[in-house]
């Protein structure tokens, strides 16, 4: 045989899609696996469609989730995710994907790692990457994870079954703490930036500083190659100062705006007090078609912290969801923020998505 079998699940995951291994399916951590997730989504590819795999071409569609029976004694699984890059060799595990987090509850229930209950199964969930726990809730019908329902989420066709994700303490996943510079602002590259890490670590500019509305569609600032070159400045620097230099993926790098009307990409038009900003975030070196799921909780955190400039921006309340405005509609989130110590502290996040198993066999890898 020339190519090897692999069990794997093909998902969409809020939405991200993603390959979803067993972790007992695959070699351990290390540059075997990297080789067989990288041939699985079709990485390297110079010409950025990765059509020689399963990934399509952009961050959002290049992912890969691994899980198992948890060795966490308050989790029920335990859950690594993977962004591979399109265009180079390369396996970033240093933060988790919130969309591909949708699909972990449904994939251990369908896959029996889980005992479910029709009606509502809670799953509790270790990420592996960030060291944090995500209790999700999903709802069940016939012994499997339900598809049908009337929730609605931006960027996705159609209605599905609402997961609920609770995010639970949520501060420093990538560097050990909510506020890494120990200040709400900062200068970054000569750009006031607020540095803050809950779920992901990422970086937030004004989008008037970098010359931006905050509306623009993605292709716009993904064309616009110095401004692509000016925001990679910024996101390198405030890496540096975040401690986590030399990082492809994270942190990610978010321009923000006061609320104003705006056109999604479907054409439907949202009037200004439909949401309570609007925000753009860049992965991988590309502009979200809708919004990286974890960028936008540390966005809703963010929010409820005094001085950062989404706070500035935000017209949102602190006792209401945090309405962002993003290329493909309005997300709406929860965030608990507290004090501890005389500091900010993220207690939770909690957001709504939607997942559904799209195929299921083996992958095939040279």
């Amino acid at each position: 045989m020339t190519q090897r079998r692999i069990r794997a699940v093909y998902m969409r995951g809020g939405t991200s899609r993603c390959l979803v291994f067993h972790e007992t399916d695959l070699p351990p951590a290390g540059p075997e696996r990297d080789r067989i997730l990288l041939a699985a989504l079709g990485s390297p590819d110079p010409y950025g469609r990765q059509l020689n795999g399963l990934g399509g071409g952009i961050s959002s569609l290049s992912k890969a989730c691994i899980i198992g029976p948890s060795r966490q004694p308050d989790a029920d699984v335990d859950y690594t995710f993977a962004q591979v890059e399109v265009s180079k060799p390369v396996v970033d595990y240093s933060g988790n994907c919130g969309n591909c987090s949708a699909s972990v509850g449904p994939f251990a229930i369908d896959e029996h790692l889980v005992p479910s209950t029709d009606g509502e199964t809670v799953v509790a969930i270790h990420n592996t990457n960030t060291a944090k726990l995500i209790v999700a809730h999903v709802p069940v019908s016939g012994g499997e994870a339900a598809v049908e329902g009337d929730f609605e989420l931006p960027g996705v066709a159609g209605r599905g079954a609402r997961i609920a994700l609770d995010f639970i303490d949520p501060g420093g996943a990538g560097t050990g703490t909510l506020l890494p510079t120990g200040r709400a602002l900062d200068t970054v590259d000569g750009v006031s930036a607020s540095l803050v890490d809950a779920t992901n670590p990422v970086v937030f500019v004004r989008a008037k500083d970098v010359g931006l509305t905050g509306t623009e569609p993605p292709p716009v600032i993904d064309n616009d190659r110095a401004l692509s070159a000016r925001l990679e400045s910024i996101r390198v620097a405030a890496a540096e100062m975040m401690g986590i230099p030399g990082n492809a993926a994270n942190p990610k790098i978010v321009v923000v705006a006061p609320p104003m009307a705006f056109v999604a990409l479907d054409g439907t038009r949202h009037a200004g007090d439909a949401c309570d900003l609007v925000a753009r975030v860049i992965s991988m070196g590309n502009c979200h078609r809708a919004f990286a799921l974890t960028s936008a909780m540390c966005l809703a955190v963010a929010a409820r912290i005094e001085g950062t400039v989404v706070r500035e921006c935000s017209a949102a309340r602190d006792d209401a969801d945090v309405r962002l405005g993003h290329p493909s509609g309005v997300l709406p989130l929860d965030a608990a923020v507290a004090r501890r110590d005389g500091a900010p502290w993220a207690q939770r996040v909690t957001v709504y998505r939607t997942a559904r198993r799209l195929m299921e066999g083996v992958v095939r890898v040279p």
